[in-house]
């Protein structure tokens, strides 16, 4: 027999992957709200709620060295905020002989906190929803068809594009340009220019052959209806987190 690895699907990872998408995504969207809602100075509210999303991972067999690594986007919001304590005004505090702003420093550590928990919790919901089901589940709670189905060609042609970017910048490396100087940037934009009209090109052709085999403005895509279980066991995180959120406001 063979040492190949079966590829993992839907029914075998976890229970949290078998969720609908569409109750996935309304309950990241409600924790983020829950989360952003919790006033800054509640220090403890923001440990509960990290608490939470931290089950929810391990729950739905996320790794979290996986949801560590993914956190590196945010890193330049994060570097503008380390400046917010720097550059504040107001009353002075003294940290590690630094002379920081109070008011920046709280204001540092609510985009911190709240943006990390916001991007950690949409990293666990794409970590256990695939795109299709996403795009989906974005239909099914009446997001227009329009832009679901921008975001659709997006996700499916950015690869497509990305290579033909590739080729070009090939092609061009290959006659002797070395775009390292600011004197080349006529031959970089023309090359985005022609990337443009060929990407242009190349969605009318895609759009016209789909509509020829009877595209209708959405995909064909099946996945299993959402069912009242469904939705309470995704909504037990955003309560929770709504309910810790209203403690912190009692509790100031």
């Amino acid at each position: 027999m063979g040492s190949g690895h079966r590829p993992s699907t839907l029914s075998d990872r976890g229970p949290v992957h078998r969720l609908p998408a569409q109750c996935k995504l309304a309950a990241t969207v409600l924790f983020v709200f829950a989360v952003v809602s919790t006033p800054r100075e509640q220090w403890w509210a923001f440990a509960i709620e990290a608490a939470l999303l931290i089950g929810v991972a391990t729950f739905g067999r996320v790794p979290l060295r996986f949801v560590a690594r993914r956190l590196v986007i945010e890193l330049p919001f994060l570097a503008f905020a380390i400046l917010l304590p720097i550059v504040g005004n107001g009353p002075r505090v003294h940290v590690l002989g630094l002379h920081l702003s109070e008011a920046g420093s709280w204001a540092a550590w609510n985009i911190l906190v709240k943006g990390t928990l916001g991007v950690a919790a949409t990293i666990v919901m794409t970590a256990t929803t695939p795109v299709p089901h996403i795009l989906l589940g974005l239909e099914r709670l009446h997001v227009p068809k329009l832009l679901v189905a921008m975001m659709s060609f997006m996700i499916r042609y950015g690869d497509v594009v990305g290579g033909e970017m590739q080729r070009m910048r090939i092609a061009r490396l290959s006659r002797g340009d070395d775009p390292r100087w600011i004197w080349q940037a006529k031959a970089v934009a023309q090359t985005s220019g022609a990337l443009f009209v060929r990407s242009y090109e190349r969605g009318e052709r895609v759009y016209l052959a789909m509509e020829s085999r009877g595209y209708t403005g959405s995909m064909p895509m099946r996945e299993s209806a959402s069912s009242a279980a469904a939705w309470v066991w995704c909504m037990a995180a955003p309560a929770a987190a709504a309910t810790i959120s209203c403690a912190a406001w009692v509790s100031r």
